[in-house]
């Protein structure tokens, strides 16, 4: 049974979580083709909304997602992909986890980074990426 594409303009958010830690890494979106070639290569790939394609994460900076699990919500239209994260960081900005930053105690508009970061992200992909 695949996921419920018909809500979000044919869009589903898609949590990715280390399968061994339980950490969550990032928030991405899966269309059809997405969801298909994840199943396919058991690399986890979403679409882009920004760059309107379909991505491989990884694909770029060599941090592949090997997909071990994936868990369907309740109404269908979300799914969780548990994988094993190469290379230690599911963040384009360098961080283990797109989930670095936390609203701090003191101030409810700062962010403080709490996570780790991994590899710069200029060596990476350059001075384009942000």
């Amino acid at each position: 049974m695949k996921p419920d594409f018909s809500k979000l303009d044919g869009l589903i958010p898609a949590i990715v979580q280390d399968f061994k830690t339980n950490e969550i890494l990032m928030l991405g979106f899966m269309n059809e083709e997405a969801w298909d070639k994840t199943l396919d290569t058991k690399k986890a790939t979403f679409y882009s909304r920004t760059r309107n394609k379909i991505w491989m994460k990884g694909e770029e900076s060599g941090n592949i997602q090997e997909v071990k699990d994936i868990l369907i919500d309740c109404d269908n239209d979300t799914v969780l992909l548990k994988v094993n994260q190469i290379g230690g960081a599911a963040c384009h900005t360098g961080y283990r986890s797109c989930f670095y930053r936390a609203v701090s105690d003191k101030d409810l508009a700062e962010l403080k980074v709490v996570g780790e970061k991994i590899f710069n992200p200029e060596e990476k992909y350059g001075s384009g990426k942000k």
